[in-house]
């Protein structure tokens, strides 16, 4: 594991870099800038290198696959299994910017104790995660009960009106942006808030990777559960972050949300 390099300010929020090495679960369209009546495909997968399909989720565990275009929601057809991803295909009726949202229900892991610190690392665990796992009496173990929350956002033909990429989609867990995803360029900044059940998330570090780049960028939130993203070149975008609790749930120490954006910054 790459030690991470030193942490420095970045308006107003804490960025650190480290290597991803985490299971991320994302959706991605094969195209984000589509003209009215264009089939899109969006493949849902897990993996290890963004946007690498790697692990195809098994169908069973989607509780919820939509799609909303100038603030109407409707539910996305049933997916094509493949080998590497689960495939959705969606086409658009009108201009506007979708927004797709896909949540798997929650599974249980025991994480090995070498393990442990890694997955610190991947998420870039605040000291008091730490603190509550070393707070915790022997012989202790690791068991998580987590649930996935990928999205997405496609811009539709030209649209004249449609704001509601603003509003949250209302998954479980999810991050809000706060500036047009679908028309951010190179350079420019992209505010989003974290919410989980509706309630902003503060002290979030949410990770921001480029594509076919190991390393991530971590910006954490303000007590809105807000943060700034530096998008600083052209290309696909991935922005993850994990929400990992202490629960005194039976049978568990901890609870987790995993939640991801997928869009593409322009030229």
């Amino acid at each position: 594991m790459t030690r991470r390099v030193h942490a420095v300010l970045l308006v107003g929020s804490l960025l650190v870099v480290t290597p991803l090495a985490a299971h991320d679960t994302w959706l991605l369209p094969d195209s984000m800038r589509v003209p009215v009546g264009s089939k899109v495909m969006l493949a849902l997968t897990s993996g290890m290198a963004f946007p690498v399909d790697d692990f195809a989720i098994n169908a069973k565990r989607v509780t919820r696959a939509d799609v909303r275009l100038n603030g109407i929601t409707a539910k996305l057809d049933a997916p094509v299994p493949g080998q590497l991803s689960l495939r959705y295909q969606w086409t658009p009726r009108a201009a506007g910017i979708a927004a797709f949202a896909v949540e798997l229900a929650p599974k249980t892991l025991v994480l090995e104790p070498e393990k442990i610190e890694e997955y610190f690392l991947d998420i870039n665990a605040s000291k008091a995660l730490r603190a509550a796992w070393d707070s915790i009496k022997a012989p202790k173990q690791w068991r998580e009960s987590y649930a996935k929350h990928a999205a997405s956002f496609i811009r539709v033909g030209q649209p004249v009106s449609d704001s509601s990429w603003q509003n949250p989609i209302g998954m479980g867990f999810e991050l809000v942006p706060e500036d047009d995803p679908t028309q951010i360029r190179a350079g420019q900044t992209l505010r989003v808030r974290a919410l989980r059940n509706g309630v902003a998330v503060a002290g979030l570090e949410i990770g921001l990777q480029f594509e076919s780049d190991k390393n991530v960028l971590f910006v954490t939130t303000d007590r809105g559960g807000r943060a700034v993203m530096n998008m600083p070149k052209a290309g696909r975008w991935l922005l993850h972050a994990t929400s990992l609790r202490r629960t005194q749930r039976p049978g568990l120490e901890w609870e987790s949300n995993f939640a991801t954006i997928t869009l593409a910054v322009a030229r």
